[in-house]
């Protein structure tokens, strides 16, 4: 159960039996696993990424990465790793496709807007996503292969 004392207390009484509780914190985590493998797809192509990262060294709204590489791991409700770019790295504390793009038979992203509609397309491919990065960048910060999707 993936669903700490308080929030299985709070579903009880808002009517589940722990039949209900235990499907549903599976069903989290099923999710969870589903966003790591579509962060994975999203890093795994080599070429540059984009982001809105705050850098002490740059005054530019948008930062250019010629690399960038996820190992994301997930464990109930949290999807955790580590985010490698240009050279250094930051802990992963979670994240999320924010917009995804259909994917046409020529191998080329299509926009679609926002993501989350379904989630069920196998022709979508993330084109915009946020990662929660830990210590030394402590903030949420978006995603991008083109710098126009941030």
């Amino acid at each position: 159960m993936h669903f700490d004392a308080r929030t299985q207390r709070a579903l009880r009484e808002a009517g589940l039996d722990t039949d209900a509780i235990a499907t549903a914190s599976d069903r989290v985590a099923e999710l969870v696993d589903e966003d790591a493998d579509r962060l994975r797809e999203f890093f795994a192509p080599a070429g540059s990424y984009y982001s809105d990262m705050e850098m002490a060294h740059s005054a530019a709204d948008t930062q250019e990465h010629a690399t960038a590489d996820v190992d994301l791991f997930t464990h109930g409700s949290d999807l955790r790793g580590y985010l490698s770019l240009d050279g250094w790295g930051v802990p992963v504390e979670g994240g999320r496709v924010l917009r995804t793009a259909e994917t046409g038979s020529d191998g080329e992203a299509r926009d679609d807007g926002e993501a989350g509609s379904d989630g069920e397309n196998d022709d979508e491919t993330p084109v915009l996503v946020e990662l929660s990065l830990g210590a030394t960048v402590h903030d949420r910060v978006r995603f991008a292969r083109d710098p126009d999707e941030l």
